[in-house]
């Protein structure tokens, strides 16, 4: 592999590099720039280096689509026994259109909207994470109105510190808006058993993310355990499943990546004795190395004492570096990194003086019309990106054993103003 190459599903031939053999700038002058592009063996081995792990229990495996929601990639997971984790009544929809049934799939969110819940009581999932006694009201109306009896699981904050790179992806610390507090939750269980149209079947928790160790697993589940003996004390026999939630960090530069073995053992020690049923939630470390943003430099500017290289993507399309300050190599895709190398900022041409993808970065010289590769974008890539400036998002493809489709078409102009009537239907006030 090639400097900066974070999956064998990207490596160089000669100067180039490809994806699973599929030339990348061969692949941009096909469809365009910037464009997302997907490595599906890569996508494969993640998810089953996570399965082989969880293999001593009966488990789970719930795909993230909040990390990416592409409807080629979440047909690519179904295939391979994965349900799915879905935060809005939009992946909802997603999920069903990719074939997902109600059974595979678990609603979780801070944030749902009884319209949601009720949308998701007649598909039928497995499980609606519940994360506050308000809720807990609100799903027994709808499931009362609709006349079913709805599966739920109690979102437990464990209240333990987390080890992340950035405050905005920690959840499972005391304060934050997600889930029951700890010292709440026994009670809000009781609570729903006074409920005759709920029927609490599972605990679920979640961290966060970009963990790397698993001490805050094993730390988390304890407290998590602990609550579910007190349960089943308090007379709960139907508590079948206990969510782990996601969070497995990934490496974006060489840093150190969660060990899916290690894990799956402590959680197998932690769950094999209570003949319950694991569920995780893994998002990013399904995807999160299995794309890269390919993006065309539009000019190379000094001025101020710096370099600029000002490339067609923007913050628009990859919001991950300016709103987390995420790191993400770069590489020229046609030049080998033992070229000539300078320091220079990658930006891009929004309107924002927050539109960059590195600073002060060392990267190969590359000029006008040269192809960058931004690795590691798989993750919260696409599923962020906006119209800001009035810029179409950027097409998305799916790259497997040597030949390539899109799966996501880039957007026009047209699409850009499809939802605005020319002409104003007024109505009374």
């Amino acid at each position: 592999m090639g400097q900066g190459v974070l999956s064998p599903a990207f490596t160089r031939e000669g100067d180039v590099v490809c994806c699973e053999g599929v030339s990348l700038p061969r692949l941009a002058d096909a469809v365009g720039t910037p464009a997302y592009v997907y490595s599906a063996s890569a996508i494969r081995t993640q998810y089953r280096t996570l399965a082989d792990a969880l293999g001593r229990v009966p488990h789970r495996i719930h795909y993230s689509v909040k990390a990416n929601g592409n409807l080629a990639i979440l047909r690519l997971l179904r295939e391979l026994g994965a349900g799915v984790d879905i935060v809005s009544g939009g992946e909802l929809y997603r999920a069903r259109r990719a074939g997902y049934q109600g059974p595979e799939i678990v609603f979780s969110g801070v944030g749902k909207t009884g319209g949601e819940i009720a949308d998701a009581l007649r598909a039928g999932v497995r499980l609606i994470n519940v994360e506050s006694e308000s809720e807990l009201a609100v799903v027994e109306a709808e499931a009362a109105r609709l006349g079913v009896q709805a599966p739920i699981a109690l979102r437990v904050n464990p209240e333990i510190e987390v080890s992340s790179p950035h405050a905005y992806i920690k959840t499972g610390e005391r304060g934050t808006k997600f889930g029951i507090g700890y010292d709440q939750a026994r009670q809000v269980a009781l609570r729903s058993r006074g409920l005759p149209h709920l029927r609490l079947l599972g605990l679920d928790m979640h961290l966060g993310s970009q963990i790397p160790d698993v001490a805050p697993y094993v730390a988390a589940l304890a407290r998590l355990l602990e609550l579910y003996r007190h349960l089943v004390a308090d007379g709960f026999r139907d508590l079948r499943y206990l969510d782990v939630g996601g969070g497995l960090a990934v490496s974006y530069d060489g840093e150190r990546a969660a060990d899916a073995a290690a894990f799956g053992a402590m959680v197998s020690d932690a769950v094999e004795p209570t003949g319950l049923t694991l569920i995780v939630e893994p998002g990013r470390y399904i995807v999160g190395n299995a794309g890269v943003l390919v993006t065309r430099v539009l000019y190379r500017k000094q001025t101020g004492g710096k370099t600029y290289v000002i490339t067609d993507a923007g913050m628009t399309d990859f919001l991950r570096p300016s709103h987390y300050s995420a790191y993400h190599r770069i590489e020229s895709a046609a030049r080998a990194p033992v070229w000539a190398r300078s320091t220079v900022d990658v930006v891009g041409p929004v309107c924002e003086s927050g539109d960059f993808f590195a600073v002060d970065r060392e990267l190969t010289d590359v000029a006008a019309g040269d192809l960058l590769v931004i690795y590691s974008a798989g993750a919260y890539g696409f599923v962020m990106a906006s119209n800001y400036n009035a810029r179409p998002r950027p097409a998305e493809v799916l790259v497997e054993g040597g030949r390539f489709a899109v799966v996501s078409e880039r957007e026009t102009y047209d699409d850009l103003v499809r939802h605005e009537p020319s002409t104003l239907a007024w109505r009374d006030g």
